[in-house]
């Protein structure tokens, strides 16, 4: 099972990370993705982190202000989120995958969201 947590209301600017934990599953035989979805739209690709824990893959939308990393012996994948803006407003998932992609359907397992709200 994967939960991902620290999601909460913040101001546009700040930084956040959220934190995608699992039991039962030992999350360093996956890749781990983040996904969002904003109230009305498709769910979203935001990145996604190699099981090397070294190759990672954003989204056009984040690259640059979020940064995937994982800690193995944690079995927890975080997302940091920096300069975040109202834009970033969405529920996330993580997600975990043989093979790390930026479409949904390669990901297996998927986690309990957590909400992400941007004011400006």
């Amino acid at each position: 099972q994967l939960q991902a947590s620290g999601g909460g209301l913040v101001q546009a600017g700040v930084s956040l990370r959220l934190s995608c934990a699992a039991s039962g599953r030992t999350l360093s035989r996956y890749a781990m993705g983040w996904f969002r979805q904003a109230p009305g739209k498709e769910r979203e690709f935001v990145g996604f982190i190699k099981r090397n824990a070294r190759d990672t893959y954003y989204g056009d939308s984040v690259k640059g202000r979020f940064t995937i990393s994982r800690d193995n012996a944690r079995n927890t994948v975080y997302l940091q989120m920096n300069s975040v803006k109202p834009e970033d407003t969405a529920t996330y998932f993580c997600a975990a995958a043989l093979d790390g992609s930026s479409y949904t359907a390669s990901y297996g397992y998927w986690g309990q969201e957590t909400q992400v709200t941007v004011s400006s």
